[in-house]
């Protein structure tokens, strides 16, 4: 099985999330998982190679349009943006005949405000980041309490990690909630899974830096989320229909 994961860099980067260092953990994960991983930085022209030998698409980038999946410095962010280098011609032909044929896609933190120019993965994740919505508390302890019986979730326990607690994530389409923690005395989903055709897709909304991968809860659901994913094309869903980006959004 081969993986592709793309790691924010260029018009992915942001000055929140060290990406080299959260895909790095992503790889270790991916292979103890017996995939043949492919780490990539440059995300525009990975997605516009996108192989029918690829089984598995990690999504670990930020927003290409700023001001990132944080709520940062909107004027730190332009500048790193300016000072990238210009974002190649965005071609989503290959991503779609992915969707289309089966493939599982497992998007991180950040992902959720990231790939805004693909309309297919835009309808695929059921759920973004949206600025001036979407918010978290200060980096701390997080409670994540697991939900439902997707088999994501199967055998493990609610644990606790130090990591970015993502609230306010603005769903656009129905998902399965896997996990959730509550804030102000409400429950949020940062944690869920989707059957889109023959695809499958897992959003966690963990993974800031390091130390979420450092949680052994993390990497157990993690480890479940990538079994699951693997198991692509999904027949029990087959005759759903796909998005369709129509061209770059």
């Amino acid at each position: 099985m081969r993986a592709v994961i793309l790691s924010g860099a260029g018009r992915y980067a942001d000055p929140w999330h060290p990406y080299p260092e959260t895909s790095a953990r992503l790889a270790e994960l991916a292979a103890g998982a017996g995939y043949d991983v492919d780490l990539r930085d440059d995300v525009d022209a990975a997605l516009a190679s996108l192989g029918d030998e690829v089984r598995l698409l990690v999504v670990n980038a930020g927003d290409p349009d700023g001001p990132g999946a944080d709520n940062g410095d909107r004027e730190a962010s332009a500048a790193g943006r300016a000072s990238a280098a210009a974002a190649p011609t965005v071609d989503p032909v290959a991503l779609d005949a992915a969707l289309e044929r089966g493939i599982g896609i497992l998007v991180m933190h950040s992902g959720a405000s990231s790939l805004r120019d693909y309309a297919a993965f835009d309808r695929a994740i059921g759920g973004r980041w949206e600025h001036d919505v979407s918010w978290h508390p200060p980096f701390g302890e997080a409670h994540v309490h697991l939900v439902g019986n997707h088999p994501v979730r199967e055998g493990l326990e609610d644990f606790v990690l130090e990591d970015e607690r993502y609230s306010g994530l603005v769903l656009h389409d129905v998902i399965e909630p896997i996990g959730e923690h509550e804030e102000d005395g409400i429950r949020h989903p940062i944690i869920w899974a989707r059957e889109i055709g023959r695809s499958r897709l897992v959003y966690d909304a963990l993974g800031h830096d390091r130390r979420s991968y450092d949680s052994a809860g993390h990497r157990s659901l993690l480890a479940n989320a990538l079994e699951w994913l693997s198991r692509v094309p999904a027949p029990s869903r087959a005759d759903q229909p796909i998005p369709q980006s129509g061209g770059a959004a």
